[in-house]
């Protein structure tokens, strides 16, 4: 029986040495061996990859913890397995958007929406996601709202595939549950988090958070958009501004949450200042034969 033990764990130790060299590099061995048994309970080859190690501000712990994501590539698989799947639409974005976050410059698409097709009792239904970029980027830091380098340098990759994801499990819900993929979650923030290695006897339920009231909201949208519009240095960040803005609102409403119109106005009225301001020292400026209009 020994033996037996020994060989098991010289083979884990083994495979955890070629995971480390080939498809996690840099990754912790607990890291590691979160995937690995995430991969046999899910039965999984692990070689293929089908998850993620990401990093995770835990809110709770003050620290960062590694977190074991599935990959848009375990949702494809998953799909594919049901002999269902009968492909997807290229994906289609909206405008570009130039906006400064956290002090770096960056453009992007406003918008992503993507197609997935499956047959349901022999006939071909579809199943449309739009995403948004500015509710799923990741940012650098916890403490930033600037882009990490990822997301700065792949928007419009990047996008495509959180839209996929979302489509993926409207299409496949029995198949992707409730999960999110490495992409979707990268950046976020944990609250109280639980263990998931596979020693774990018992996993608690985190404790529901409370719904913010209105005037909550209220005072954190006005406080994200003064720092935003401080941040700005031109009308076209404030442009910018404007769009997401309009975003924010048709997505609250879309989630049957509509932001008060109280807020609306009172965010409006911020960017609209920082706009005129901007104006306005443009015309100070300006040489007297080319006071703008």
């Amino acid at each position: 029986m020994s033996n037996a033990i020994e060989l098991h764990q010289e083979k884990e130790r083994e495979l955890i040495h070629i995971l480390k060299d080939s498809l996690y590099p840099g990754a912790a061995d607990d890291s590691v061996r979160m995937v690995i048994g995430y991969c046999r309970a899910a039965s999984l080859d692990v070689m293929k990859k089908p998850v993620h190690i990401v990093p995770m501000w835990d809110s709770k712990a003050k620290m960062m913890r590694d977190v074991v994501m599935p990959g848009i590539a375990l949702y494809r698989i998953e799909a594919s397995r049901t002999g269902e799947y009968i492909g997807k639409s290229e994906p289609e974005f909206g405008p570009l958007i130039t906006m400064e976050l956290g002090g770096v410059r960056v453009r992007f698409p406003e918008w992503c929406r993507m197609t997935v097709r499956r047959l349901v009792h022999g006939r071909e239904c579809e199943f449309t996601a739009k995403e948004y970029w500015l509710e799923n980027y990741a940012t650098a830091k916890k403490d930033t709202d600037a882009p990490n380098a990822m997301w700065k340098k792949r928007a419009f990759g990047q996008l495509a595939k959180c839209a996929e994801a979302q489509a993926l499990r409207m299409a496949f819900p029995e198949q992707t549950g409730g999960t999110n993929t490495d992409d979707e979650m990268e950046g976020t923030v944990l609250g109280p988090v639980v263990d998931v290695t596979p020693e774990a006897r018992s996993i608690p339920s985190p404790p529901a958070q409370r719904e913010l009231t209105e005037e909550e909201r209220h005072e954190r949208y006005v406080t994200l958009y003064t720092s935003k519009a401080n941040a700005c240095t031109n009308t076209e960040c404030c442009d910018g501004l404007w769009k997401a803005w309009d975003v924010n609102i048709d997505k609250a409403r879309e989630m049957g949450k509509p932001i008060p119109s109280k807020t609306v106005d009172a965010v409006r009225n911020i960017i609209s200042e920082r706009t005129e301001a901007f104006r306005e020292e443009a015309y100070t400026n300006a040489p007297v034969d080319e006071v703008p209009a």
